[in-house]
């Protein structure tokens, strides 16, 4: 057996309680071992130290498993019933039999050896205040992500004089058009018609640039986009409307006109403020150029959006107070966290906690672009925003080399990284006001919504950028900020392409599979890039998502019953082909 590919530890993400009753044990071995089981039972079963009775559990068969590249990953949930665990593994191979414990690899007789102390994995104790709660209404929501500036103008007449008359075409970041929270409140119909249940703000509270990540007051709604009575009726309305709203944070570093950074630059290190920062030399603390020289750290090498220290007492007392301000004031559902892994996990346990007591069911949302099991662990965030998994589908598409093996081990590993819990309320995504629009990335309508029905139907939260519904382009940043083009839509230019939309949202509201943790793929049809999965709702009903990301037609047959298609004729599925259909 290749002992180098097994992998278990009673902690991070393979051994964790799901809830008050249930465990789920995870192991990663090779592809050599082709069966696994697991003994279980309680720690006490036979005494308090076992005396000279033999410890004996249950015996179950892991049968769940996901292919990683180099591994396989065994899943099993178990339910303790005194809340107490202790168990081992038994690996089978073709011509192999090992018992795997905390401590290695044992063979029958060792096992079974008089007097050795076998050194099993424990989970003493699933204590209810340890187990990672997420807000169970996450993954019935459908996000909707707005950058308020470009999405609706809502009150030209207190437009100031920097404004632009709104338009369709490229942008950049010196321009400003308008947008503001009564254009978004007057647009709410039309969110909910799309099938819309939560919205994510970029930030809204006051500060210099256009999209406001560089907050002066994080006490104050930007006047360019209302004020705390406009934000109150937008909140309060789209909850009549069935939508939740979730805000961005910007916490990690501020903006040049923050209060506490002005008393810093005129006081140096004998400003109150002073700890508030993470400054290194004061001599050139008012130099206007790159952080690149150290003299302070900043957001990236920008001198304008200085680095907070997140450690600081009064740092974390004062943005919980913000954050409290917030859920009180405009009764807010979320709150997204801007450069999500550089604030201290301290500061981030501190808020979770403060926020949790004063609305439990809260959705704490970190950005993070890369691994980020770390901050979930059930003391910080609830979710990340699923960057992985976008690009990993990005790159599928882009990559005609990847077979579907690839795509599979890609997706396996988005959803073995964290628990399930997590994986429930993840916020996935194609593209953000962070990245090149999906619609520029392959100009193909087709290979859209190929990208568009994997995001729908893979577990988690799935959101689509403002525009996303019209197949709306842009390039990166700033592009991909572009003004939304009402009158066009209004005139029903992209009826279509909203229609389609609409299904795919329907769909994920009404089909359970949809958003089901349940999936495998079973790689029926013979063709290289041809993606099959099956998800699987709780009575194990089956939805099968097919894409032909090929160059050849795919005899797809004609069975069950077909909710979603593109290019799909006489049970054929062309090139570029989408099939989503309920399996009878």
């Amino acid at each position: 057996m290749e002992f180098t590919g097994v992998y278990h530890k009673t902690s991070e993400q393979m051994s964790y309680a799901l809830n008050d009753k249930e465990l789920v044990v995870n192991l990663k071995t090779g592809y050599d071992v082709k069966q696994v089981f697991i003994i279980h039972g309680d720690p006490y079963d036979a005494g308090i130290l076992g005396g000279n009775e033999k410890w004996s559990g249950t015996r179950e068969e892991i049968v769940y498993k996901k292919r990683l590249p180099h591994q396989i990953w065994w899943t099993t949930t178990l339910v303790p019933p005194y809340k107490r665990c202790k168990y081992y593994f038994e690996l089978h191979t073709d011509d192999e039999v090992w018992y795997y414990f905390e401590d290695g690899f044992l063979t029958e007789e060792q096992v079974n050896m008089e007097g050795r102390l076998l050194q099993y994995f424990i989970v003493p104790w699933m204590n209810p205040a340890d187990v990672n709660r997420t807000p169970e209404w996450v993954n019935d929501t459908v996000w909707y992500q707005i950058f308020p500036d470009r999405f609706c103008n809502g009150c030209p007449e207190n437009d100031g004089g920097d404004v632009l008359p709104w338009q369709t075409g490229p942008v950049t970041n010196a321009e400003k058009y308008g947008g503001d929270l009564q254009g978004i409140r007057q647009k709410l119909p039309y969110l909910e018609e799309l099938g819309i249940t939560g919205i994510y703000l970029n930030p809204i509270m006051e500060a210099e640039t256009n999209h406001k990540y560089d907050t002066k007051d994080y006490t104050k709604i930007d006047p360019s986009f209302g004020d705390d009575e406009t934000m109150r009726r937008l909140v309060s309305e789209a909850h009549g409307h069935g939508i939740r709203v979730m805000v961005d944070a910007v916490f990690n570093h501020c903006g040049r006109r923050f209060a506490p950074w002005l008393d810093v630059q005129e006081k140096g290190p004998r400003s109150e403020y002073a700890d508030w920062f993470m400054v290194n030399d004061w001599t050139d603390i008012r130099k206007h150029e790159s952080t690149r020289d150290g003299r302070f750290y900043s957001f990236a090498f920008a001198d304008w959006m200085p680095k907070l220290n997140t450690n600081n007492e009064e740092v974390i007392r004062y943005f919980c107070g913000v954050c409290e301000d917030w859920v009180r004031k405009y009764d807010i559902d979320g709150i997204r966290f801007d450069v999500g892994n550089e604030v201290s996990h301290y500061f981030l346990k501190r808020m979770r906690h403060h926020l949790k007591k004063i609305k439990p069911d809260i959705y704490l949302l970190g950005e993070i672009w890369h691994d980020a099991s770390q901050w979930l662990s059930g003391d910080e965030y609830d979710s990340v925003m699923n960057y992985p998994l976008m690009s990993g589908i990005h790159d599928y598409f882009l990559d005609g080399s990847m077979d579907r093996d690839e795509f599979e081990y890609m997706v396996n590993r988005c959803y073995t990284m964290y628990m399930q819990q997590c994986n429930n309320v993840l916020f996935n995504l194609l593209d953000s006001h962070d990245t090149e629009r999906l619609m520029n990335r392959f100009h193909d309508l087709d290979m859209f919504y190929q990208q568009l029905a994997v995001l729908f139907t893979l577990p988690g939260s799935p959101c689509i950028y403002y525009g996303t519904e019209i197949a709306m382009e842009g390039g990166f940043d700033p592009d991909c900020r572009r003004c939304m083009p009402w009158e066009q839509i209004e005139a029903g230019k992209y009826q279509e392409r909203i229609s389609q939309m609409q299904a795919l949202i329907r769909l994920r509201k009404t089909e359970e599979a949809f958003k089901s943790l349940h999936f495998h793929f079973p790689n029926e049809y013979d063709n290289r890039r041809c993606v099959q999965y099956i998800k699987l709702d709780k009575e194990q009903n089956k939805t099968e998502v097919l894409i032909n990301c090929s160059e050849e037609p795919i005899q797809a047959g004609i069975k069950g019953e077909v909710l979603f298609g593109r290019r799909f004729e006489g049970g054929m599925l062309l090139p570029k082909g989408t099939l989503i259909r309920r399996i009878v």
